[in-house]
C-alpha cells in the first residue's frame, strides 16, 4: 500500500488463468510471493473459453483462488470479473462464502455482464441478450447479498428463481462480501449499478472516462467514502492522473502468453521499490 497524490492507493495483480498461468501450483507460488512482497491483492479472470486469439488450457478461477487463499495471509483475492449470466446463483453464493471462509475474510467479488465474444454463452446454449444479462446482473447481485445475510429468500422473475432458500453460515463468517462492478468503454450504467455496493473497475477507459465514472458514482452516492475505484495499470500508462481522479487500486495486468516467471519477476521488482 502506498500514499500517492491525495489518496491511499493499493496495488494488485490481475492474471488470466490461461496457458502457463493455468498451472495452479505455479499460481500458488505467485500468490505467496505477492503476499510477501507487500502487494495488496491478486485477482483472476473468469473465463471458460478464450476471449483472445490462441488455444490455451484454462484453469477454474474458484479453484485457483482457493489455492491463493491457502498460500497467502493478507492479500485480497477474487475474480475480476465473474459474469453472473453464465453462473448459477447458488453456486456463486457457495463459492464466495467458502472462499471467504478459507481466506479469513479476504474476498472481493468482481461482477460484470460478460459477453459472447468467445462464444462463452452461445456455445453452451446460454442466451446472449445484453438487456437480459444486465437484468440478471442487477437482480443477481441483490440476491447474493440477501443469501449471504442468511435471510430466507423467495424470489421469482424472468431472470432468477430462488424458491424459499436460506443459506446458513459458519460462526464468524462475513455476512457481506464486498462487490465491485466492471465497466467497459467508459459506460456509466455500471456506475449507477455499483452505487449501493463497494467499488467499480473501469478496466479499459481513458482518464476522462474514468473521471466521468467517478463523478457518476459521487452523484449517486453523495460521497466517495468507503468506495473503491480500480484501474488497470500497464507499464505504458501514466497512472498518476488516474490516482488524482480518485483511483484507490492499481491493478497490474498480465495477459495470456505471460508466464509465471514473468509475473514473479514483476513481483520481485515491486518488492524492491
Amino acid at each position: 500500500m502506498f500514499k500517492l497524490g491525495s489518496g491511499v492507493v493499493r496495488h494488485g495483480l490481475t492474471l488470466p488463468l490461461f496457458g502457463a498461468l493455468a498451472d495452479l501450483v505455479a499460481f500458488g507460488d505467485i500468490a505467496e510471493a505477492a503476499d510477501e512482497a507487500g502487494l495488496d491483492g491478486v485477482f483472476v479472470w473468469d473465463h471458460v473459453l478464450s476471449p483472445v486469439e490462441g488455444q490455451w488450457p484454462i484453469a477454474d478461477p474458484w479453484v485457483a483462488l482457493a489455492a491463493a487463499a491457502t498460500r497467502s495471509r493478507r492479500i485480497k483475492i477474487g475474480p475480476m470479473v465473474t459474469p453472473l449470466a453464465r453462473r448459477r446463483l447458488i453456486n456463486v453464493s457457495q463459492a464466495t462464502l467458502s472462499l471467504d471462509q478459507i481466506s479469513g475474510g479476504r474476498v472481493i467479488l468482481g461482477l460484470g455482464l460478460g459477453s459472447d465474444r468467445a462464444r462463452e454463452l452461445s456455445a453452451f446454449g446460454e442466451p446472449d441478450d445484453r438487456a437480459e444479462r444486465a437484468t440478471k446482473l442487477t437482480e443477481g447481485a441483490e440476491l447474493l447479498v440477501r443469501l449471504w445475510s442468511e435471510e430466507p429468500v423467495q424470489y421469482r422473475t424472468d431472470a432468477w428463481v430462488v424458491d424459499d432458500v436460506q443459506v446458513h453460515l459458519l460462526d464468524g463468517q462475513r455476512r457481506r462480501i464486498p462487490i465491485w462492478f466492471a465497466s467497459t468503454h467508459g459506460a456509466l450504467a455500471p456506475a449507477r449499478r455499483a452505487d449501493q455496493y463497494d467499488g467499480i473497475y473501469p478496466n479499459d477507459t481513458d482518464v476522462e472516462g474514468f473521471k466521468c465514472i467517478v463523478d457518476a458514482v459521487f452523484e449517486q452516492r453523495g460521497t466517495l467514502d468507503g468506495f473503491d475505484f480500480a484501474c488497470t495499470a500497464h507499464p505504458s500508462i501514466d497512472t498518476a492522473p488516474f490516482v488524482e481522479a480518485g483511483a484507490t487500486w492499481l491493478l497490474h495486468a498480465f495477459w495470456p502468453g505471460n508466464t509465471p516467471d514473468q509475473v514473479l519477476r514483476f513481483i520481485s521488482r515491486f518488492a524492491q521499490q
